[in-house]
């Protein structure tokens, strides 16, 4: 079972920008190979920071608003909600450092 929840255009507002907890949101898509690379790193996120954070998944082939909405250019792209606001925003793939130098200061 994916640690991620499941996000869509109808979930969105309350899953993510109304969370009581930071949300780590991955927009990818099944057929990306650095998505399927990074998964596993921000799963280890979300173990370590575990009741700090929240993981969740936005799949940009059935969600091509929130893709709009959030200007998403390409997948995988990383995006820290915390207090409903866009926090940090990383786009490709990233080492476990990189993710942890910059979402850690925003938990």
């Amino acid at each position: 079972m994916s640690a991620f929840q499941p996000v869509d255009e109808q979930s969105f507002d309350a899953e993510v920008l109304q969370s009581s907890l930071p949300v780590l949101l991955e927009f990818g898509a099944p057929w990306c190979g650095p998505c399927k690379r990074i998964e596993p790193l921000l799963e280890q996120l979300g173990q370590k920071w575990a009741g700090r954070v929240r993981l969740a998944h936005v799949n940009v082939d059935e969600c091509a608003g929130l893709v709009a909405s959030y200007g998403v250019m390409s997948v995988p792209t990383v995006i820290l909600f915390a207090g409903g606001q866009e926090k940090v925003r990383l786009n490709g793939l990233q080492p476990l450092e990189n993710l942890i130098a910059k979402f850690e200061p925003h938990l």
